[in-house]
């Protein structure tokens, strides 16, 4: 089982940034993917961004530009730069890990809050 830890979430006005921060339980050399997905009131859980074990990155149209994933092997982290955050992006962001086998873990969330 991977214990994943999710950090760094807030409230911030229009235009502000905000890091989030997953740290796993064990080492990221074992996951093929780790992502950010995000979940707002009344809406179901879509993919922010993910990064695989290459270091290839997709994300989602309406983040492109303005984030910016990345993972650390020595703190075995899984990182999301949100910058220019708009009111859109508030909703509770979760961290995702699937390792090789297809198994695939779930951070409990943390909220994001946009307002002015």
């Amino acid at each position: 089982q991977v214990q994943l830890v999710e950090s760094g979430g807030g409230s911030v006005q229009p235009g502000g940034s905000l890091r989030l921060s997953c740290a796993a339980s064990e080492t990221i050399f074992r996951f093929n993917l780790m992502g950010w997905y995000r979940q707002a009131p009344g809406k179901e859980r879509e993919l922010v961004a993910r990064i695989n074990s290459g270091g290839y990155t997709n994300y989602a149209d309406s983040v492109k530009g303005r984030f910016t994933i990345s993972r650390d092997s020595a703190k075995n982290t899984v990182d999301l730069q949100m910058n220019s955050l708009k009111t859109e992006d508030t909703a509770v962001y979760y961290c995702n890990v699937e390792r090789f086998t297809r198994a695939n873990y779930w951070g409990q969330g943390t909220q994001v809050t946009v307002s002015s």
